[in-house]
């Protein structure tokens, strides 16, 4: 069970590197505007707003990584409960306040991976 968790961490983490990817570098992208629903226009205006957000998506995958990859297992637990926890919040917030998608896309991954963590 230990590894079917932490294979869905990686997967959360790896999710998060392609939000990463999507705010900072493809935002105003034809694949960024189709995905984010954006105008080219709203795009532009927005894209300092997401990169910041990509950046704070960054943070997240280095906690992840940091979990599954810690030498200590109780401490890599602790790492690894906070940084889902984080990433659920996150999704919980932006489906109250963008798009309930959001909850779906980022916050079940996150949740499914701590379930499967608090059960190891």
């Amino acid at each position: 069970m230990n590894l079917i968790a932490n294979v869905l961490v990686a997967l959360v983490a790896a999710l998060h590197v392609l939000f990463l990817i999507l705010e900072m570098v493809l935002w105003e992208k034809p694949i960024g505007l189709k995905i984010f629903r954006n105008s080219p226009e709203k795009a532009a205006i927005t894209k300092v707003m997401a990169a910041n957000q990509g950046l704070y998506n960054g943070f997240l995958v280095a906690g992840l990584v940091w979990g599954l990859f810690h030498g200590n297992p109780a401490f890599a637990f602790q790492i690894k409960v906070f940084f889902l926890l984080c990433v659920i919040v996150a999704g919980a917030y932006g489906a109250a306040t963008v798009s309930v998608r959001i909850l779906i896309v980022q916050a079940l991954p996150a949740a499914l991976a701590l379930v499967a963590l608090l059960l190891a």
